[in-house]
């Protein structure tokens, strides 16, 4: 077992040092997810179908759902382990450990049984057209066979800086997405697969997520996936779920819209379709890394609020708000800058070109604020902020989101469906600055008033 105090040695750190040491692999991390989404839709681009690119975007959504699931276990067993070590509750981390591993497993087949058995009504219900059946199904069918691994590489891609190791987490997923990346070109170009070979490279690339596996197997892990570790009791499940779940509710959420907003742009033909697929890849190069920032400082943030040391969780928020931002817009300003070069890697059809440099500007227009959001909303759940991480995660991408898309498309028509995104990412983040304010004074002023009571009877 090695650096089983990794995450206490991170509070004793800077501030600064703690938060760029944890964060920088988590956003590494999030960069290689990034890559690997972009890679599929890149090597596709380059058979100039743009048929198949738009299949891409349709099939996305649907199989962001397994990521989804895997959150559920991720965040939420990544709340409950930081703030359990926190407090000095080892054993009790283990099973919280375990319980995700086994739920990841047993989810994770149910999840693709159900995909393959209605494959058919699935395709119908995400608006795929004569032109792009075929495809579509084809690589779902595929994707939908590595169910179980994916979840479990989204769980413990997460749960692995719950203790303090940010750089094995990062290994995780690099491993996973370098062996997408590179099969590729070699089976979607080479051996002249299209849509199916992406297809085939995405399941080994998942398949990676045995690399967490043998990290726990080798005992080089505090924690524990040990099927005798395994339980419910205790809040163990409750703790996961009641935090995991509205977590989730983002990816969930952002599947669902996007499957609506592919329904909506397939109105305009599948060339709109295939340029907001595109222009959502774009603005990913934001939003990936700033989920990364997030994701690398929730820890920080659960041991803080697990051992009471409130100065330090306002220290490591000023930080991270102040690191998130100016990074947001750096990478904005270069994505606007170089918008056209981007988009012309994935799309030659100039219609289709023209649709994406449309909708990329236009979403590009918060996209600064990313980094923002995602701090607020980890901190929330290190926080255990159950309700209030609901509300977010159910306003960004469905409460607010889904109304904006009919109402600005009645408005202003396929350019109303771009810029329902902006208006709801102002929205939200409006809303997530309220209740992180709200939260966070509610807890350090119960906090305050149970040292008060304290010191009160021990005066007496």
């Amino acid at each position: 077992m090695e650096n089983n105090n990794s995450l206490e040695a991170f509070n004793s750190m800077p501030v600064s040092k703690a938060v760029i040491k944890n964060a920088i692999p988590a956003m590494i991390a999030m960069l290689m997810v990034l890559i690997y989404n972009l890679a599929d839709t890149f090597f596709i681009g380059q058979t100039h179908d743009a048929y198949q690119v738009a299949a891409v975007s349709l099939a996305t959504p649907v199989f962001l759902m397994f990521m989804a699931v895997g959150t559920v276990f991720g965040i939420g067993g990544t709340s409950v382990i930081s703030r359990a070590l926190g407090e000095g509750r080892k054993e009790y981390a283990k099973k919280v450990c375990s319980f995700c591993m086994w739920s990841c497993v047993i989810v994770g087949i149910a999840m693709s049984l159900v995909f393959l058995i209605f494959m058919d009504q699935i395709l119908s219900l995400i608006g795929a057209s004569s032109d792009t059946w075929d495809f579509a199904r084809s690589y779902l069918i595929i994707v939908s066979l590595s169910g179980p691994f994916v979840l479990i590489s989204n769980c413990y891609s997460n749960i692995l800086r719950a203790e303090g190791q940010a750089n094995k987490a990062m290994m995780g997923q690099l491993i996973g997405n370098f062996l997408n990346i590179i099969l590729d070109p070699i089976m979607i170009l080479g051996f002249g697969w299209n849509i199916k070979g992406a297809a085939i490279a995405t399941v080994i690339g998942n398949l990676a997520a045995a690399y967490y596996i043998l990290y726990f197997i080798r005992g080089k892990s505090s924690l524990s996936i040990n099927i005798n570790d395994f339980s419910i009791k205790d809040k163990i499940c409750s703790g996961v779920l009641i935090i995991g779940i509205p977590a989730s509710l983002a990816s969930v959420m952002m599947s669902i819209s996007q499957i609506i907003m592919n329904g909506l742009m397939a109105g305009y033909g599948d060339m709109a379709l295939a340029g907001i697929g595109v222009a959502m890849k774009v603005t990913m190069i934001t939003g990936m890394i700033s989920m990364g920032i997030g994701q690398g400082v929730q820890p920080l943030l659960g041991y803080c609020v697990g051992a009471n040391t409130w100065d330090r969780f306002k220290k490591i928020m000023k930080f991270s708000l102040i690191f998130s931002f100016l990074l947001g817009l750096i990478l904005t300003v270069l994505c606007y800058l170089f918008t056209n070069s981007i988009v012309s890697a994935f799309l030659t059809e100039p219609s289709a070109f023209d649709y994406s440099v449309q909708f990329s500007r236009i979403l590009l227009t918060t996209s600064t604020f990313f980094g923002v959001f995602y701090v607020l909303t980890n901190a929330l759940q290190a926080m255990g902020a159950a309700v209030s991480s609901l509300i977010i995660n159910l306003s960004r991408q469905g409460l607010i989101y889904i109304p904006a898309l009919f109402i600005l498309r009645e408005a202003l028509g396929i350019t109303g469906l771009a810029w329902s995104q902006p208006v709801a990412d102002i929205l939200s983040i409006l809303i997530a600055i309220v209740l992180y304010l709200w939260v966070s004074k509610k807890m350090m002023k119960l906090e305050e008033d149970k040292e008060y009571k304290e010191y009160k009877i021990n005066s007496n």
